[in-house]
């Protein structure tokens, strides 16, 4: 460590200069959490004028063309900024503890990995203050509406995305050379925390699909500016092209959101269960499983473009076979918790809820396999319901487990119980009241991205904006938790911990040499 992390305590510029300049796993872990928070509160008030919008029928508070840049941003914001981020920084706090390194491989180029996302986000938002307005084709930009008929601002939009995936492709090399190279002696692969592995697994996803992306807004790039006819079928181009660059790219990105997901709720239900993970070496094959099946069911987005029978029919059965890994990790969360001796608090309500509504969200994606009925759910809202499911209890919920999981390691002090366990009811009675009237108006034949809808779909999205308002409103109480637990509080104990490295660490792998058993002194661990 330099001379000036050492004496980062002394006047703010040394502060700022720690933040800025720093090589250190976990503060970089911090900053990466603080920066997905910060994207889910923006990303989450892009919603917020969705679904007030919604509200009621008629045209009340928004422009449509400012509702189609709403849908936009917030789905953009939302995967790139908050759940992709959010991840890598608990990548970046949890790996190298879990695996007994003393840092990440690389750590220059993991600051530079978390600060050019800052500048991607700066220049994606500043869309909006801009005369064109921000981009309003949707988050899956589909082309022509992204490159004929798009706002000039698109150029921004493209840029942001480059960066977007420069970071996530640093942050990924970063990590498997990391958990390639850095293991404790005799922490052998098969002994990993299943945390560690999904994020290797989603690594080498992200290599694989993010030059994908960077290729597809390269190729909308040349046809905005330099008159070529990539998506353009007037110049001997196709639309259909598009889908099936985006596609390719875009659904093994809905794993590379799920995969970690699932490497922490299978670290806490062990904990608060109080007994050995069900079937390890089973969840590592299917992980593996469902990072390959990824690659090969993409077209299911696109049943509706008029593809050949056999092509509907090989991405029908992928896609429903991809359920297989999928229900073995859900079998092997349950058979964890049968008869263990389990406790209720905030990460395990948390945990509980991501495997019965996560469930949920793959039967309902099991529904949306079966081509011909796919034909009838396709753009509408059963879709959005769908997703959501995937992504809201199963994405942001696991997230939220393990920031009360792990917070007292990080801070030294316990979080408010009877605050997390308001923020849990709350975030899980909303997040229903939200989402599952929208499966009843998909079914009903409403379609998605639209301003105003017909009178009978009036009651469903006046109980779902009910859902979104309370949704949103209760994510405060998160900023409140956190800052609270940051700043003091009761002293974690040794306990806090007993049950992750008991369960995780001595029993599936020998214990890396510096694990805290007791809390560690705050003022130690930058001195690292």
């Amino acid at each position: 460590m330099s001379a000036a992390h050492d004496d980062h305590h002394h006047g703010p510029a040394k502060g700022l200069s720690r933040w800025l300049f720093t090589t250190n796993h976990k503060d970089i872990g911090t900053l990466y959490l603080w920066f997905s928070f910060a994207m889910f509160l923006l990303g989450g008030t892009f919603a917020m004028v969705i679904r007030a919008e919604l509200f009621q029928p008629g045209l009340q508070l928004v422009d449509p063309n400012f509702f189609n840049q709403m849908t936009t941003m917030h789905g953009l914001v939302m995967v790139f900024g908050a759940v992709m981020p959010a991840f890598v920084g608990l990548a970046n706090w949890l790996i190298p503890m879990m695996i007994g390194a003393p840092d990440m491989a690389l750590p220059r180029m993991n600051n530079w990995s978390f600060w050019i996302l800052p500048f991607a986000f700066a220049m994606l938002s500043s869309t909006l203050l801009m005369d064109a307005g921000a981009p309003n084709f949707g988050w899956t930009f589909y082309a022509p509406l992204s490159t004929t008929y798009a706002p000039e601002t698109v150029t921004f939009f493209i840029f942001a995305v480059h960066l977007m995936g420069a970071s996530s492709i640093m942050g990924s090399i970063n990590i498997i050379a990391t958990v390639l190279n850095m293991r404790a002696p005799g922490m052998t692969m098969m002994k990993m925390p299943l945390f560690v592995w999904t994020w290797l697994i989603t690594a080498y996803l992200l290599l694989a699909v993010m030059p994908v992306l960077a290729g597809v807004v390269t190729m909308m790039l040349f046809d905005v500016h330099f008159g070529t006819s990539f998506f353009n079928a007037a110049g001997g181009g196709d639309p259909v092209l598009f889908q099936h660059v985006f596609w390719f790219f875009g659904h093994p990105e809905v794993y590379i959101m799920i995969l970690p997901a699932f490497g922490i709720i299978s670290a806490i239900i062990p904990t608060f269960a109080r007994k050995r993970l069900f079937g390890y070496d089973s969840m590592v094959y299917a992980s593996a499983s469902i990072a390959f099946l990824s690659f090969i069911v993409w077209a299911h987005h696109m049943f509706t473009v008029g593809m050949p029978i056999a092509g509907e029919l090989f991405f029908m059965y992928a896609t429903m076979l991809i359920a297989v890994p999928t229900g073995v990790k859900v079998f092997n969360w349950t058979a964890t918790m049968f008869r263990g001796s389990m406790s209720f608090e905030t990460p395990m309500l948390f945990a509980i809820a991501f495997v019965v509504l996560f469930t949920m969200g793959g039967f309902t994606g099991l529904m949306l396999a079966i081509t011909p009925a796919d034909f009838q759910y396709h753009d509408t809202y059963f879709v959005v319901a769908h997703f959501h499911y995937v992504l809201v209890p199963g994405a942001v919920f696991s997230i939220m487990a393990a920031a009360y999981y792990w917070l007292p390691k990080w801070t030294g002090h316990m979080y408010d119980e009877r605050l997390g366990k308001l923020h849990f009811w709350m975030s899980f009675i909303g997040v229903n009241v939200l989402f599952f009237p929208q499966h009843f108006l998909g079914l009903a034949g409403m379609p998605r991205r639209i301003p105003d809808y017909a009178l009978q779909f009036a009651d469903f999205n006046w109980i779902s904006s009910i859902g979104g308002f309370m949704f949103g409103a209760s994510q405060l109480i998160l900023l409140v938790v956190v800052i609270k637990c940051i700043k003091g509080g009761k002293k974690a104990t040794a306990q806090v911990w007993e049950g992750a490295q008991g369960l995780e660490w001595t029993l599936e792998s020998p214990a890396p040499y510096h694990t805290f058993t007791t809390p560690p002194d705050p003022k130690l661990i930058h001195a690292q």
